[in-house]
């Protein structure tokens, strides 16, 4: 299991989005400032997506490789990383087929993940699945989207957020 960060217990307002694949969308960055905290599930696609995800905010960015992240500097995120945000151990990957940890066992309350572009939202034993959708180039028919995970003093709730139809 990967080592869990500390640091954002008191973390209340979590922005989570997804395969922007080196798009950062003014509607983005315009929800950043209202973020105690950024998870973004991979496939960045160019590293001043981070760049500027940091620029536009104090709130901590936290960013996990995508099956686009293939070169440096980006090759370098974590394939998965557990942080504790609001009482909440929230685990975040890009591709949930990938996960390698049963997160009831790893005391994880919430897994993030991405890569398939759509938005996608569930509970199952006790932990909440979120998938935020994507907010880079429209694939298809798929919508723009992300969403809000609140948590504080060990409560979750989540707000998707669809961004364009």
């Amino acid at each position: 299991m990967p080592d869990a960060l500390s640091g954002v217990q008191a973390a209340r307002r979590v922005l989570v989005i997804s395969d922007t694949h080196g798009l950062l969308r003014p509607e983005v960055l315009a929800l950043v400032p209202d973020a105690d905290v950024i998870l973004h599930a991979g496939d960045v696609g160019r590293a001043a997506v981070l760049d500027d995800l940091r620029a536009a905010t104090h709130a901590p960015v936290y960013a996990v490789r995508g099956n686009v992240d293939r070169a440096p500097p980006l090759s370098g995120l974590p394939h998965a990383l557990t942080l504790e945000l609001g009482g909440v151990m929230v685990h975040v990957l890009h591709d949930l087929h990938d996960l390698d940890l049963h997160p009831a066992d790893a005391v994880s309350r919430v897994v993030v993940s991405g890569h398939t572009h759509t938005p996608r939202l569930g509970e199952q034993g006790g932990v909440t699945y979120l998938n935020p959708g994507s907010v880079g180039p429209r694939r298809f028919s798929l919508p723009i989207a992300c969403a809000w995970l609140h948590v504080n003093a060990g409560k979750v709730g989540v707000e998707p957020l669809i961004l364009a139809p």
